[in-house]
């Protein structure tokens, strides 16, 4: 019973502006690839869980989309992701750039009445002075008082284990919330569409990637492959021609490259077929963007 009274356990949400590394961040704190990463805001549309276990801990990361001010009912449901993972949280990593001083008020002021620990997280210190993260040190923590304050390069796992350290020490005591196994909270179908969708952001250019939603809609593992059906959904006819390019060459090096991630994130042989089919404006249709996960 003296054991099971010391287990700390707590849900530690990652906040901040877009592109500020915080899935670069959440992929090293929970040893797996389970955000995706690109140079190009918004890659992060849900909040994805990854679960880290110790003998006498469990910390339940959340990896939120980047802090924005939103133009379509999409990224409505996006902040709604942000909203929700300051209300329920234990602890806060609210994370920020050096030289970074754009902050959106609404928030500053929700997370000054936060009674939860909140740590500062100032990340790509391998690229500035140190003058310039002490500028930045003070900054932020006039700003937003947190209880502590962590200098890191998430890119190049610099000094990470000090965020760990600190997340540790502020968990509050309580039973693990998940089977001590458990990484994640999301399906593998979820995964295989975010990694496919990676490879869109990787691939296409400009508006592309923004007007271009994934779903898996058959996931057959067979004993020596598996076997994936997905749709690729964008808004208009012209989209879906960029994305099968001339004579289909696009969305045939589109499925190589997915094929060949989705295999190393399984560790198995697989079978990937892409459709691609116009939904017009679902960026602003709420039953779609329910039918496509925003809001669950």
């Amino acid at each position: 019973m003296e054991e099971e009274k010391k287990h700390k356990a707590g849900f530690v949400s990652i906040l901040g502006n877009p592109n500020v590394g915080k899935s670069t961040l959440m992929n090293i704190l929970v040893g797996e690839r389970l955000s995706i990463i690109t140079n190009k805001a918004q890659t992060t549309r849900h909040r994805i869980m990854g679960i880290v276990n110790g003998e006498d801990f469990q910390i339940v990361y959340s990896d939120t989309p980047g802090v924005l001010k939103p133009s379509y009912k999409m990224q409505e449901y996006m902040m709604q992701y942000v909203e929700t993972a300051l209300q329920d949280s234990d602890i806060l990593l609210y994370m920020v750039e050096v030289g970074e001083k754009n902050h959106h008020e609404a928030l500053v002021e929700e997370m000054s009445h936060l009674t939860i620990p909140i740590i500062l997280i100032i990340n790509k210190i391998d690229k500035v002075s140190a003058e310039e993260i002490e500028r930045c040190r003070q900054y932020w923590e006039a700003l937003i008082h947190p209880k502590k304050t962590c200098c890191i390069s998430a890119l190049k796992d610099d000094n990470v284990s000090s965020v760990v350290e600190a997340v540790v020490e502020c968990l509050p005591v309580a039973p693990p919330y998940f089977p001590k196994d458990e990484l994640t909270d999301r399906s593998m179908r979820f995964f295989v569409s975010e990694i496919i969708r990676e490879k869109i952001l990787l691939l296409y250019k400009k508006e592309i990637p923004y007007g271009v939603e994934v779903v898996v809609t058959s996931y057959k593992e067979e004993q020596n492959i598996t076997r994936i059906e997905s749709t690729i959904y964008v808004e208009r006819e012209s989209q879906k021609a960029i994305i099968l390019g001339h004579q289909g060459a696009a969305i045939k090096e589109l499925g190589t490259q997915s094929r060949l991630a989705i295999e190393d994130f399984i560790g198995s042989k697989v079978f990937l077929s892409l459709s691609v089919k116009v939904q017009k404006d679902w960026r602003n249709d709420d039953s779609r963007l329910k039918k496509f996960g925003y809001g669950s």
